[in-house]
Parts: structure tokens; C-alpha cells; sequence
């Protein structure tokens, strides 16, 4: 039996093997992407992360990226990303606002951008007949619908009737989800996370497996620094499979890292290094300086509800059950 993507022991599997990948490349002169077969691509193309955001943290100045509470705010946040990375296709966060609002967002990016591939992820916000909708309303706009309802019973039946392909990272978190996901014909691309599915070969063994079975790879983001991003670009370089721009939340780190030279962006895309192993070094003084502000600051799981609370105090999720 798989493990499931949220167990501990994936997790923690997977820090060790890059730890390891990278070690073993540096001791034998081979980047890591040579020891996991040899590089497909010379550069990794990742799609810009837009988010809905008020323009600062409550008592802080606003950030660079400034406030995107509806369309045009959305088309901005692009605008500005875009000219800052050169990113060729968008997705936007979505679950957010009522499912018109950011189907009008879908439409400004397209307007702004009438050539760029386009995702709307809602992590599993919307009910089986809303998703339906949503997909009829955005259909010609998405090159995917990412995890629109919860389950893989639910993202069949919107599977049936939707008329682009369904993605997730949030129904097949394990191997064991496969079978019955590609049976039930519930998804058309699987996105990957080497940090949940224990590693890089995992990764590498999970596209081969869609591949055979005609169902899409994209790559899951999980909040990256440069260590994690260059293993996303060594597996994406290695993996044949990868057809879609993985996700990236490189913006939103606003110059942080735990490295000192994060690999960069190239009009949208990460060159592969050919340097032995990862290609990056530790900064340590930066992870010390991490690791304080970690246990400074107290916070110790993700609380979206309770942050969005701290804006609105009668906000409450509501996420459809099956």
C-alpha cells in the first residue's frame, strides 16, 4: 500500500533524498538532474501566481505588489509579474469570491492577455453543480480547471460535462488515489510535489505512470525557497512527461532565501544547471536568521480562516461536503 502525500514519513523522505541527490552529485561532478536520467529541456518554464490580497498585513505597509481585490487588481498583479519574471501563462488562486467575480477576472486576464495559457484553482471550494457552471462559462479561457470540487466522486461528475481538463493536487495525493482517479476518467492532469510524494524519483515514477495512461503532469508549488525550487527544476529537466508550466510562488518570497544565488528567471523559465548537484549553497547566516523569525513569530500551522478573520470577523469557510 502508497503512502499518502500528507503522511510525515513522504515528507521527510523526500528532504533526505534531495539532501542526498545533491551530495551525490557534488561528490561524483554530475548536476542532479544527470543522476535521474539526463535533462529533456535546457530551461523549465513556471506560470505566474496570482493571488486575491489587500495591499499589506494588518499594521504593516503595503508590499510590493500592491492590493488585487477584483478583476482589475488581478490584471495588475499580472501586469506587474509578467514584466518582473516574463512568465507566458497565469493562474490564478481562486475559492475566494463568489465564483462570478473571479470568472470575471478569468476574462480580464484573457483580455489582457489573449494569448497566455490560463488556470483557475479554487482548492475544492465550489459544489459539483457550480464547478459545472464555472467550467461552461470559462470554457476556451482555461487550459485547465484545478481541483474545482473535493473528491474524486465529485470531480468526475464535473469531469463528464467540463470542457477543458480537470487538474489536482488535492484528490490523487498517493498512489494508491491513481487506480480510481484515472478509472473514473476524474482527472486530466495530476499535478506533482516532490515535497508530498517522497522525492524526485517518486516524481519522475508518478509522471511515467500518467503518461502511460494519457493523463497530463504539471508541478504543484509549496510555498518554495531556492533550495526546493532547484529540485523543481532539476526533476522538471529530467521528467519528459511535464507538458504544462509548473506553479511557482517565487514572487511572493520578495527576495528572501535560505541560498545565496537562487536560481533565476529567464523570460518565464529556469535555466538547468549544469553544476554539480543542486547548483545553489546554503546561506547559513539567512536560515539562522529564518529559523529566528520562525520561533519569534509563534505560528506554527496554516490558518487561512483565521487570517482572513482578522479582516472580516464574520467570515466564515464553507466547503461542500460529499
Amino acid at each position: 500500500m502508497g503512502l499518502s502525500a500528507h503522511s510525515p514519513l513522504m515528507r521527510v523522505f523526500a528532504a533526505y533524498e534531495v539532501a542526498l541527490l545533491d551530495l551525490q552529485g557534488q561528490a561524483t561532478g554530475r548536476p542532479v538532474h544527470a543522476l535521474l536520467g539526463g535533462k529533456v529541456r535546457d530551461a523549465v518554464p513556471f506560470a505566474g501566481y496570482l493571488f486575491y490580497k489587500w495591499a499589506a498585513h494588518p499594521g504593516a505597509a503595503p508590499d510590493q505588489w500592491d492590493s488585487a481585490v477584483d478583476a482589475s487588481g488581478i490584471v495588475a498583479q499580472a501586469r506587474r509579474m509578467v514584466e518582473k519574471y516574463g512568465f507566458t501563462s497565469l493562474k490564478l488562486k481562486g475559492g475566494v469570491h463568489p465564483p462570478e467575480v473571479e470568472i470575471e477576472a478569468i476574462q480580464a486576464l484573457r483580455d489582457a492577455f489573449p494569448d497566455m495559457p490560463l488556470r483557475l484553482d479554487p482548492n475544492c471550494a465550489w459544489s459539483v453543480p457550480v464547478s459545472r457552471r464555472v467550467a461552461d462559462q470559462t470554457a476556451g479561457l482555461l487550459e485547465y480547471l484545478e481541483d474545482p470540487t473535493p473528491g474524486i466522486d465529485g470531480m468526475a461528475r464535473v469531469a463528464e460535462k467540463a470542457p477543458m481538463p480537470l487538474a489536482t493536487n488535492m484528490c490523487v495525493v498517493s498512489f494508491d488515489d491513481i487506480p480510481e482517479a484515472f478509472a473514473k476518467r476524474a482527472v486530466g492532469v495530476v499535478l506533482a510535489d516532490h515535497h508530498y510524494w517522497g522525492g524526485l524519483r517518486a516524481t519522475q515514477r508518478l509522471a511515467g505512470i500518467c503518461e502511460t495512461y494519457g493523463v497530463g503532469v504539471s508541478m504543484h508549488s509549496n510555498s518554495h525557497l531556492g533550495i526546493s525550487l532547484a529540485a523543481m527544476t532539476h526533476v522538471a529537466a529530467a521528467t519528459p512527461a511535464l507538458a504544462y508550466a509548473s506553479d511557482t510562488h517565487t514572487p511572493w518570497q520578495c527576495g528572501a532565501d535560505v541560498v545565496e544565488h537562487p536560481l533565476s528567471f529567464v523570460d518565464g523559465a529556469v535555466p538547468v544547471p549544469s553544476t554539480p548537484g543542486l547548483g545553489v549553497s546554503l546561506d547559513r547566516d539567512a536560515l539562522a536568521r529564518m529559523h529566528e523569525d520562525y520561533l519569534r513569530c509563534g505560528l506554527r500551522a496554516r490558518d487561512d480562516t483565521g487570517y482572513y478573520q482578522r479582516f472580516d470577523p464574520d467570515y466564515r469557510r464553507l466547503i461542500p461536503r460529499w
